[in-house]
């Protein structure tokens, strides 16, 4: 267990369990795209960490470029996404797989669906390293999924409680 501000927290998912999962999305997505560069594009600050493994396991030629985005303070989302830090290369015609950390309602998801449908890129598809079905209240189809989660809040592996639990190299839900 492990405390971070006033909230404790219990273990949820290893070190090795995440990376499998990493492993297996960044497979597919060579798989699917093994003929082009895609240009994968992290979300900030969570999806550093899973951008960074991502990166590892992807064996094909690729770019990568970050976005920031917030939609959270403390354990529940705003329902409001900012945009804090965009893009500013030309993907036009480019095939776009945005990296996040996590999908739960699915703002963000949509945000950078309309984001991405201006600069008219050639394909546009999300892969998440978890993804929180009863809480995705959206139409938008998430191409690649790691691990599916209960609706329980998280922190570790880019995922944190008021800027804490990051560095965590396992995942850990609220006790």
């Amino acid at each position: 267990m492990i405390q971070l501000h006033d909230k404790q927290f219990v273990p949820f998912i290893s070190e090795q369990e995440i990376d499998f999962a990493i492993a297996t999305m960044a497979a597919q997505v060579e798989a699917d795209f093994a003929d082009e560069t895609p240009v994968f594009v992290g979300v900030l600050n969570g999806a550093f960490m899973v951008v960074s493994d991502f990166m590892k396991h992807y064996k094909k030629p690729c770019e990568v470029s970050f976005i920031k985005l917030a939609s959270y303070e403390g354990t529940s989302s705003t329902n409001e996404v900012k945009q804090l830090i965009g893009l500013n290369q030309d993907l036009t015609g480019r095939t776009v797989i945005v990296i996040e950390d996590i999908v739960d309602t699915g703002n963000t998801v949509a945000e950078l669906k309309a984001l991405f449908k201006k600069q008219n890129v050639k394909h546009f598809k999300i892969a998440t390293l978890f993804l929180k079905p009863d809480a995705y209240t959206k139409d938008i189809k998430i191409d690649y999924v790691g691990i599916r989660i209960p609706n329980k809040f998280i922190v570790g592996f880019g995922l944190d409680y008021d800027g804490l639990g990051r560095n965590l190299r396992e995942v850990y839900q609220l006790k």
